[in-house]
């Protein structure tokens, strides 16, 4: 295990695991205890913590990211300078490289290659017009997500563009596969230098090999000075003339005859999307010195042999070695580098050459110089993009005899010319034998599954596949409103490139109608709104309208309209809330009628009537005294005497007799007739 997996970099970040190597630099996977996150920081070596160049690097990539905010740049979260550790913390991208992607993919459709392309010259787009140049695009600093979306990384020997104006200032010239010319040379830099490296990239996307290739990084760099690419549609001729025109213009050897910016590129790239068959015709200015195709052999041969001090920096392609390529020796660090040098070597030894074979052949020497007569010869147009039913009722092109091959294409419609051998726009013989490759149609493709994808990346990615994308919306009870549900054709089923896929997307729950369920069982009502799609909470209150056991009310009321899994509160009745004494008053035995008078704190509640009997008592049952809270007091009278006093307590539910008194009848009137 490495000195930091396992441990806690300022009281907050928990290193938890390694998860790359760079030249200068480690890279862990941690999670932010304050912020709750997982980020990814980046660590200096602990071997570069004394070169001040090091240093320099990293501090410039922070300040680069941190003033950049765009959703196709990695963001910084925090930096931490000490002199005992040094690292950034970025967002961490779940991701591969743009080169494993490669590596895996071996080759990719150039629509895909384009939508990859202009994520990232959307990135540089902004990174430019901060005034900051990457000046290392490359697909190991590009991060791929699942759903497509690009991350343009490692800013490592970025720059201000209004800071400092030469690379050989910093010494750091960049990957040297994909580095632009005046990189290699060590001339001014600016945004075009990015674009060149662009250009290289989408070059090995649609071929599947990168423009120039050698046994070592000094070779490469000579060829970015000295050589022309070969033209993508030579190693597939499957690409479009219009995206071959787009790539060789990105990587044209002088800034002035590249792309200008990034949006000027893009502005080409989106023409080409809107009409693949559009062409260009664009025009180089002839340089003093004319580009030779260089293979690595040449450059060896032209360089003699290297060597190496610590004048002059490549940086490799591999993260995990990162100056491997060596340096260049240079015998004064205030000159030109050595590369130059062996390039204007290598120049000169090729015009020699060029101009000795002009001048043996102008004086009769190299055998047989005459040429052919051009009355044997004809124009061979080029009939890429044309139909073949077109081409073969043409009399023009009586002069040519025709082999046919078919391929499946699904850039290419049926019956349409995908590439000719010989190529077009050149005299060929008359009657010459010309093959014409023509699409057989498209080939089926298999829909991916994008269900619970948010609908932008749904519909992306289908539409990578090659289908044309119809967005249709339905209620669903399971999808949050905005995701894919399902497809039509469905998942694993196959259709024509180019055929259009409905994907329908969530607008949200179904909406259900409460049912009134007052006066329900609990057990019903519970039954039935949740047959109904809703969640159902019961609260129990009291009611003296509603018996036991019974609802009451929902929550919200019978009728209202919700979405599907909501939760309605039924109210269940647990009874009258109200308390009744009953109170009974044992009347004395007696032989006369008394007046009986009930008072509820002393307000007349209750008047009878009652007759008594002689030799037993008798009862007077006061009527029904109901409340929900309090103490009362119930006063009896007889023929206006106080009888008997009752406390009722209804918070407690008591009825106390608190005072008897004795009753005295009235004396009977005596007649004195």
């Amino acid at each position: 295990m490495d000195k930091y997996t396992g441990k806690r970099l300022d009281g907050r970040y928990e290193i938890q695991e390694l998860i790359g190597v760079g030249g200068m630099a480690v890279v862990y996977k941690a999670y932010d205890t304050i912020d709750d996150r997982t980020v990814a920081i980046k660590i200096l070596k602990d071997e570069f913590l004394g070169n001040q160049e090091f240093i320099r690097r990293f501090k410039n990539e922070s300040k680069a990211i941190a003033v950049l905010d765009h959703p196709n740049i990695v963001k910084v979260y925090d930096v931490s300078f000490g002199d005992r550790l040094q690292y950034i913390v970025m967002e961490y991208i779940d991701g591969i490289s743009l080169k494993e992607y490669l590596n895996q993919q071996k080759e990719i459709r150039w629509k895909e290659a384009l939508h990859f392309t202009m994520q990232i010259l959307k990135a540089l787009q902004h990174a430019h017009e901060k005034g900051i140049i990457h000046r290392d695009i490359k697909p190991q600093n590009i991060m791929l997500l699942q759903d497509g979306t690009i991350k343009v990384t490692d800013f490592g020997i970025a720059r201000f563009s209004h800071s400092e104006t030469r690379t050989m200032t910093d010494k750091a010239i960049g990957s040297v596969h994909y580095i632009a010319p005046e990189q290699a040379r060590g001339d001014f830099t600016d945004d075009k230098a990015d674009i060149y490296s662009v250009g290289v990239m989408l070059y090995e996307m649609i071929t599947g090999q990168l423009p120039f290739e050698a046994d070592n990084a000094v070779s490469v760099a000579i060829m970015q000075l000295q050589a022309d690419p070969k033209p993508p549609r030579d190693i597939n001729p499957t690409i479009p003339i219009g995206l071959e025109e787009i790539t060789l213009k990105a990587m044209q050897k002088t800034p002035s005859q590249r792309y200008q910016s990034a949006a000027e590129m893009m502005q080409d790239i989106e023409a080409f999307r809107q009409n693949p068959l559009i062409t260009f015709h664009y025009q180089y200015a002839q340089e003093e010195t004319a580009t030779k195709y260089v293979d690595a052999t040449t450059a060896n041969s032209t360089t003699g042999p290297i060597q190496y001090d610590d004048d002059f920096e490549y940086i490799d392609d591999e993260i995990s070695s990162h100056s491997k390529g060596g340096k260049l020796k240079s015998g004064n660090k205030n000159k030109v580098p050595i590369i130059v040098v062996s390039c204007l070597a290598a120049a000169i030894v090729i015009a020699l050459g060029v101009g000795a074979y002009f001048l043996f052949s102008s004086m009769g020497g190299g055998g047989n110089t005459s040429s052919q007569s051009s009355s044997d010869e004809v124009d061979l147009p080029n009939f890429v993009g044309q139909r073949l039913e077109d081409i073969q009722n043409n009399d023009e092109y009586q002069n040519f005899n025709f082999t046919i091959e078919t391929r499946e294409s699904n850039d290419v419609d049926e019956g349409v010319v995908i590439s000719q051998s010989p190529s077009g726009s050149k005299k060929v013989k008359a009657n010459a034998q010309i093959t014409l490759t023509v699409s057989s149609g498209r080939s089926p493709v298999k829909i991916t599954d994008v269900s619970n994808m948010t609908e932008e990346t749904a519909k992306s990615t289908l539409e990578r596949l090659g289908f044309q994308v119809t967005v249709e919306r339905e209620t669903s009870d399971t999808v949050s409103s905005g995701y894919a549900i399902r497809t039509s054709p469905e998942l694993g089923t196959s259709a024509e490139y180019g055929s259009n896929v409905t994907l329908y997307i969530s607008s949200g729950k179904s909406q259900v109608k409460v049912t009134d369920v007052s006066g329900w069982t609990q057990a019903s009502a519970e039954s039935t709104l949740k047959n109904a799609g809703f969640n159902v909470q019961v609260q129990e209150i009291n009611d003296d309208n509603t018996a036991k056991g019974l609802v009451v009310r929902t929550n919200p009321e019978a009728g209202s309209s919700l979405d599907y899994g909501s939760t309605v509160t039924l109210y269940v009745s647990k009874g009258s809330a109200n308390k009744t004494a009953n109170i009974t008053v044992t009347l004395p035995a007696g032989s006369n009628t008394v007046s009986i008078v009930a008072k509820l704190d002393n307000v007349i509640y209750d008047t009878t009537q009652q007759t008594l009997s002689p030799n037993q008592t008798t009862s007077y049952y006061v009527p029904a005294i109901t409340a929900s809270s309090g103490t009362k007091t119930l006063t009896i009278t007889l023929d206006g005497q106080t009888y008997a006093v009752y406390t009722l307590d209804f918070d407690k539910g008591t009825w106390n007799q608190t005072g008897s008194y004795t009753y005295v009848p009235p004396q009977s009137s005596t007649n004195n007739d």
